[in-house]
């Protein structure tokens, strides 16, 4: 078991000494952990899941989102989808 961890850990520090030397010349580049944020962005989460999101009940959530219609949402093909950063936004915003 001793192993198996020791080798978890040097693969570990070869990944993220290899991801340092890659953006070397490059210090403005993104690190893992922007990148990990940057697709965040783009996610989309769907209305059936978005009180997983919250954190609250499905019941909570749905009365959230009709009496506020100001919520940022898409609605596609008949379906409605939050984008993450931007309800994570909101959320901060009227929790304020």
């Amino acid at each position: 078991m001793e192993f198996f961890i020791l080798a978890v850990g040097i693969a570990a520090a070869g990944y993220f000494i290899g991801e340092g030397l890659k953006n070397f010349n490059n210090p403005s580049a993104k690190n893992v952990f922007d990148r990990l944020d940057e697709d965040d962005e783009q996610k989309l989460i769907k209305e059936s899941e978005v009180h997983h999101y919250i954190g609250v009940s499905k019941e909570d959530a749905k009365r959230l989102i009709q009496e506020h219609s100001d919520i940022p949402h898409l609605s596609l093909n008949g379906k409605t989808y939050f984008p993450k950063s931007k309800l994570r936004e909101w959320l901060l915003k009227i929790g304020d």
